[in-house]
């Protein structure tokens, strides 16, 4: 748009050019070898832009002549590399649609049009299509070529990860995997598999500068990278509890501060700071993660605080815990189980049934009987609440991939990945689905109503009766006594055409929606409920 406009505006200077020397006019003389020539202005100003302009075009043509080699030769590379496109873009369509054959023949194809050196793509085709072939060794062999690639590095490592997942050779996936996350940690699988490894050999500190790099390149979200640098702190702070105690309180302490929900940084930074006499600023760590989340450590911890506390200090700390979270099932479980420690039956058996009845659960079953056997020691209530609480839901465990742990850890023991474990309910036992005795005389039976039996009609006809009264009397059979004695064809023959036709018995209604009962299933009906054990 710009040329057209500069071309417009080269036209109408000339145009203006030209209509200025025309209202003015002039002559112009020139002498050469003796000769003089006189024109016109105007047909001087058209002479010299007539050769300027011949002057041009000789140039354009001579150069065109002189270039055209190299035109031409042009010409027929931009054909060739254009028809290498279309092939390498038809193989990596094949390749994506699994189909080898044709893969492996736009592969070749593309190989003669463009050169590998300048299209890194035709050795990723080349791999798909020895991957579809079911030549991994071939594959392998392109992978690695693609190391040498500054360009191509990245891709090479993610196809010699893939064959060592697939051959279960876990080091060589996470070596591979290391060395493209440390060029680079944006790449997920990379990052994710060499955390992986990271964890595993307990290096704390390298995992956390992955999940810093990871951070760093938004690759995954603020608080998402927080909840990990908090876990791997805890982790950290858990490992060095023994041997270095100020430098596990630093790492406890910032995992509370990133995730002060976080129950195992809280119980972390708190013991390490009970061990070295602090016990006000544990405390207050304690009950921010209580407040957050209820948790039976925080509460074993908090009580047990002081060692030297009496039972009835511990009971007082328990109820200041149920203060700052009331209504809930495990603020009455801590108190009922410092209550029973104290003696105070009363007090524990009143917040067990309140923890039942809020959350019915194993423990708080369990609970309730240790409350029974101190006080009472009646076995019969002791077995009958061991009998609730094997049916009740279990109680909420550290659970990862099916493994339920008694105590939280970083990693799981199956797939190795971080932040596993989880404080929810395990999966339920069988045995809930077991009704109970107690269960039985809880629910009413509902009795089918007895069927009404209605009185047979009497045939009073002399030749049928007397028909009857001669035919041999059977034996009765041992099925019952409502069998009936079946009328013979003789009783039949025996009626006059004259008789009166007698009525059929009346069949007992039934209900729309009652398909009635089989005799035979009747029979095989026993009263006693169907048990799996």
């Amino acid at each position: 748009m710009i040329r057209i406009l500069i071309f417009l505006a080269a036209v109408f200077a000339l145009g203006l050019g030209f209509a200025w020397l025309a209202d003015r006019p002039g002559e112009m003389v020139v002498t050469f070898n003796g000769y003089q020539y006189q024109v016109s202005l105007m047909v001087a100003a058209v002479a010299i832009v007539a050769v300027v302009a011949a002057v041009m075009i000789v140039w354009w043509l001579i150069k065109s002549l002189w270039n055209s080699p190299y035109t031409i030769s042009r010409y027929f590379r931009v054909r060739r590399r254009d028809r290498g496109y279309q092939a390498l873009s038809t193989g990596m369509i094949a390749a994506g649609a699994g189909d080898g054959a044709l893969a492996r023949k736009k592969s070749k194809e593309a190989a003669k049009l463009i050169r590998s050196d300048q299209e890194p793509l035709i050795q990723l085709l080349e791999a798909q299509a020895s991957l579809l072939e079911g030549d991994h060794e071939g594959a392998r062999e392109k992978f690695e070529a693609m190391l040498d690639d500054p360009e191509m590095r990245l891709l090479g490592l993610r196809g010699l990860y893939l064959e060592a997942e697939r051959l279960g050779d876990r080091n060589a996936a996470r070596h591979y995997a290391g060395r493209a996350a440390s060029v680079a940690p944006q790449l997920a699988w990379a990052a994710e598999s060499t955390l992986e490894d990271l964890t595993g050999r307990g290096d704390w500190d390298g995992a956390l500068k992955l999940v810093e790099a990871q951070k760093s390149t938004r690759q995954i979200e603020r608080d998402a990278a927080n909840r990990r640098r908090a876990v791997l702190l805890t982790a950290k702070a858990q490992a060095l509890t023994d041997s270095d105690p100020n430098a596990a309180k630093t790492a406890a302490l910032e995992a509370n501060k990133l995730a002060p929900d976080f129950a195992p940084a809280a119980v972390a930074a708190a013991n390490l700071l009970f061990k070295q006499n602090d016990v006000r600023k544990g405390s207050k760590i304690l009950e921010a993660a209580w407040k957050a989340e209820p948790h039976p450590e925080i509460a074993e911890l908090y009580t047990h605080a002081r060692p030297g506390d009496a039972v009835v200090d511990r009971l007082n700390r328990a109820k200041k815990l149920q203060e700052l979270k009331r209504n809930n099932a495990e603020s009455s479980m801590t108190v009922g189980r410092a209550a029973l420690d104290a003696q105070d039956f009363s007090t524990a058996r009143r917040e067990a049934e309140a923890a039942i009845r809020m959350d019915r659960r194993e423990g708080a079953y369990l609970l309730l009987a240790d409350i029974e056997e101190a006080e009472t020691g009646d076995q019969g209530k002791i077995r009958q609440l061991l009998s609730k609480a094997v049916r009740a839901p279990r109680d909420p465990a550290w659970v990862a991939d099916g493994v339920v742990s008694e105590r939280w850890a970083p990693v799981s023991p199956v797939s190795g990945k971080l932040d596993a474990f989880a404080w929810r309910a395990p999966m339920e036992r069988l045995g809930q689905l077991i009704d109970s005795h107690e269960d039985e005389a809880d629910v009413p039976v509902l009795a089918a109503p007895a069927k009404p039996v209605k009185e047979a009609e009497v045939i009073d006809h002399p030749a049928i009766a007397r028909t009857i009264s001669e035919a041999p009397i059977e034996p009765k059979s041992a099925v019952g006594d409502d069998q009936v004695t079946p009328v013979t064809s003789a009783a039949f023959a025996a009626i006059p055409p004259d008789a009166e036709p007698v009525e059929p018995a009346e069949e007992l209604a039934r209900l729309p929606d009652d398909p009635g009962v089989d005799p035979d299933d009747e029979a095989d009906k026993s009263p006693r409920r169907f048990r799996l054990f």
